[in-house]
């Protein structure tokens, strides 16, 4: 493992100060990656190249890149891309829960950071939202370089907070207040009423907008393997129980595991793609894993 891959590691990712920093390294080692790795090509999706299409002027055409890959791609110049992509960061306080290194928040955040980082590079226009209770922070999409310094602080600076968080009352107010169809990436635990979040989801696809979804847990909340008795608080309500753990375990990754299907399942059937991520999981296969849907929906 080099030095740029060990940082693809959460738990040593945790101990860097410096967003941007993480950002870099993280979609460096993810781009050295993508070499030797099955979704080779996908990099095309993220580059100022497109596939040649019967039409386009032969002057166009990359040949080093055909020579290389015996395919045909065209130079995609920068008012040709016109991709707008919306990162919508929930900020609501059950965010703030770490067992590990890391909270579902800062793993998110890094995330957002090296997505917009890399989504910047090949003249993306990447936009932010950062949103609790309500809407906190509103960072319109644009395709500048000196954009990512703009999201990287609002990153660094919020705080996960928030009570009575209604996620589906963003999400309408958000398909509403963005009238151009584009990307809506969500990262959300998704602690929230499933079928009103769902709703709010669904209002996305209804204005065209391609959706995907993160859905961020840490692993102590699929599995509530904690072997001693348990005082829980709830991060956004403050209530409080105390039990031991391994007594409910059984039916409570059952009700998770029904959970997550059924959100699995609820977007599959309304074109949005789902993925599911670990705060455990490495930050490059969350980044395959956005390329792979990404290509689904082009």
């Amino acid at each position: 493992m080099n030095a740029i891959q060990q940082y693809l590691d959460p738990e040593i990712a945790a101990q860097l100060s410096r967003l941007d920093l993480v950002a870099r390294l993280v979609v460096e080692g993810f781009l050295t990656g993508l070499h030797q790795s099955p979704y080779h090509g996908f990099s095309v999706e993220f580059s100022e190249y497109r596939q040649y299409i019967q039409g386009d002027p032969l002057r166009d055409i990359d040949w080093k890149v055909f020579g290389k890959t015996d395919r045909l791609f065209v130079k995609q110049y920068e008012e040709e891309t016109n991709l707008k992509a919306y990162l919508l960061l929930d900020a609501s306080g059950s965010m703030n829960y770490g067992s590990g290194a890391l909270t579902k928040y800062s793993y998110s955040a890094y995330i957002c950071a090296a997505l917009s980082h890399l989504m910047l590079h090949q003249r993306d226009a990447v936009g932010l939202v950062a949103f609790d209770s309500g809407i906190s922070s509103y960072i319109p999409p644009r395709s500048v370089i000196s954009h990512l310094h703009t999201i990287l602080k609002t990153l660094q600076t919020t705080e996960p907070s928030g009570e009575d968080t209604d996620l589906a009352k963003t999400f309408h107010e958000l398909a509403e207040r963005i009238v151009r169809r584009g990307l809506i990436v969500v990262f959300s635990d998704l602690m929230d009423d499933p079928q009103a979040l769902l709703s709010g989801l669904k209002h996305f696809r209804h204005r065209k907008h391609e959706v995907i979804v993160f859905h961020i847990l840490d692993p102590r909340e699929r599995d509530l393997e904690f072997n001693r008795e348990t005082r829980f608080v709830d991060l956004e309500s403050g209530a409080t129980v105390t039990t031991e753990p391994w007594h409910i375990a059984p039916a409570y990754k059952s009700h998770m595991d029904d959970l997550v299907n059924h959100f699995r399942r609820e977007c599959h059937n309304s074109l949005i793609d789902y993925v599911l991520l670990d705060t455990a999981e490495s930050f490059h296969t969350a980044l395959f894993n956005y390329l792979a849907k990404r290509k689904r929906l082009m």
